[in-house]
């Protein structure tokens, strides 16, 4: 074969593989206007190569985001070095729709690029090339991992029954919170309530009725709590509610709003009205205490004295209680 024929067949290699390639290749020009446009590009964007040629690829797109593109490119243009994007710095750079049959449905396609310098004979850098990688079914393996890991976080932190923070989890955020205190000396309050005479409520209508009622009760306290509150379920028909920068006045009138808003409702079960009450112990965080333990403890022994005083009101601990 002459050698002239053999590099006609070279050249027509190179065509056919630069057509059918599963990447996408785009040749920029230094005022990033395109020069070659290869049949994935074609393909994805629905556009020809005739269509594209010689036009500004940000007039063609003007969804990219040029600062960004051009923060990447830049350097290649006048360093001479490649350089690398990933889905997870930007989804994409030319947003074109998903056709992956496994990840389908995913809104459009995720990509990688490579932007390569290409030298002129004088090493000059006139022009670049971007390599677009289709990885939408690794991005989307990933976030669906990344998705599932957040919800199984979020199950091992979270009551079944009460959607609050189970006890494992408040208790751990008050720590944190009891040790944020011992650095800043600010002031936090700890409040803790139980449900008066759930006993009689469980006798009465069994567990399902008991648990309508702990569900009841944490629906009404889910309302209640601004943002930085935590609250969490401490046990039984016990719970207990981190109210951060909240001294004890003002954790008062959030402990009587609480309550009086318990007192009011009515639930509905089995066909009957059930009326209920709580009692509800504050405690301010002190200085004196060495250990968050004790923060409860000052807490628990408010409670214990709403308790013993008649219930269904709010008792804000004195350090006399503990005699």
């Amino acid at each position: 074969m002459p050698a002239s024929d053999f590099d006609m067949n070279e050249i027509h290699w190179l065509m056919d593989m630069f057509n059918t390639v599963d990447v996408g290749l785009v040749v920029l020009d230094r005022h990033y206007r395109v020069c070659v446009w290869n049949g994935f590009m074609e393909n994805h964007s629905g556009l020809l190569p005739s269509a594209v040629k010689d036009k500004d690829v940000f007039d063609l797109f003007p969804g990219i985001d040029e600062a960004w593109f051009k923060s990447k490119s830049e350097p290649v243009f006048v360093l001479k070095n490649r350089s690398f994007t990933i889905w997870e710095q930007q989804p994409y750079i030319f947003r074109f729709k998903n056709y992956r049959p496994i990840t389908g449905k995913a809104d459009y396609m995720y990509q990688n690029a490579t932007f390569i310098p290409l030298t002129t004979v004088t090493g000059e850098v006139g022009h670049i090339c971007v390599i677009i990688y289709d990885v939408t079914d690794e991005a989307m393996n990933k976030l669906e991992l990344e998705k599932v890991n957040k919800t199984l976080e979020k199950m091992s932190r979270t009551d079944s029954l009460t959607k609050l923070a189970n006890r494992g989890y408040w208790e751990e955020s008050l720590r944190t919170e009891f040790k944020r205190l011992q650095r800043s000396h600010g002031s936090s309050s700890l409040l803790m309530f139980d449900i008066d005479f759930f006993k009689r409520i469980n006798d009465a209508y069994g567990h399902s009725g008991g648990d309508e009622a702990i569900r009841h009760i944490s629906d009404l306290l889910q309302k209640t709590l601004r943002e930085t509150d935590v609250a969490g379920r401490y046990g039984g028909e016990e719970f207990a509610v981190t109210l951060v920068d909240t001294d004890a006045e003002g954790a008062k009138v959030f402990a009587e709003r609480l309550r009086s808003l318990i007192e009011n409702s009515v639930i509905y079960y089995d066909n009957k009205e059930i009326k209920l009450t709580v009692s509800l112990g504050i405690a301010c965080c002190d200085d004196n205490f060495e250990k968050y333990e004790q923060w409860i403890e000052a807490a628990d022994t408010a409670l214990y004295h709403s308790k013993e005083n008649g219930r269904n009101i709010v008792t804000v601990y004195d350090p006399s209680m503990a005699h």
